[in-house]
């Protein structure tokens, strides 16, 4: 969820990576392309859609990611992190569509090898994005995060190698657990 330190350790993670000699893209969804800014749009509330319109714009957003960022950072052999994925379209895109539509419309994209779930309590999350930024996004109220939250920890079964981090902690903290995990992968 936003406001849970997700951005901060996948920066961390990426900086750690490249110390070790690595190659490593850091991306995001929603991404800064055409279908990325009608979403943000959307989140800060500048235009209205229906929730079904929204995921599908996140699901196109991801396959043109994919195609134009990721597949070929992995072909050159780089470390892809994604501040983002398949699993945040699930957990948020449940509010208003079918979870069941939403990983159907998900099911032909790549597997992350490994993802994190920074468990982080809804009203910490809205503490950290009023000291972070002046306004609220669409999905950025109490009990919306509480229920995304439920949807994130019912899903970490859906991938391979999905962790659940308690983000509650320090970022020095939180990231000591990520490295324990990834050093697994490398």
């Amino acid at each position: 969820m936003d406001g849970s330190g997700l951005s901060t350790q996948a920066a961390l993670l990426k900086e750690y990576l490249v110390s070790k000699g690595n190659t490593v893209l850091l991306t995001k969804e929603q991404t800064d392309g055409i279908i990325g800014g009608l979403i943000k749009s959307n989140l800060k509330k500048e235009w209205k859609t229906s929730p079904l319109a929204l995921q599908l714009l996140f699901t196109a957003d991801r396959a043109h990611h994919l195609a134009l960022e990721i597949e070929p950072a992995l072909e050159k052999g780089k470390i892809v992190i994604t501040d983002r994925y398949a699993l945040s379209t699930l957990a948020f895109g449940a509010l208003g569509v079918d979870i069941e539509f939403l990983k159907y419309i998900n099911s032909k994209f790549r597997k992350p090898d490994v993802s994190f779930i920074i468990d982080t309590p809804p009203s910490v999350c809205l503490e950290r994005i009023e000291k972070a930024r002046f306004h609220t996004e669409l999905f950025e109220e109490e009990k919306k995060l509480e229920k995304i939250r439920e949807n994130y920890l019912s899903l970490k079964s859906h991938f391979p190698n999905v962790h659940v981090i308690d983000g509650n902690r320090t970022k020095e903290e939180v990231f000591e657990d990520v490295l324990k995990i990834i050093e697994k992968f490398l």
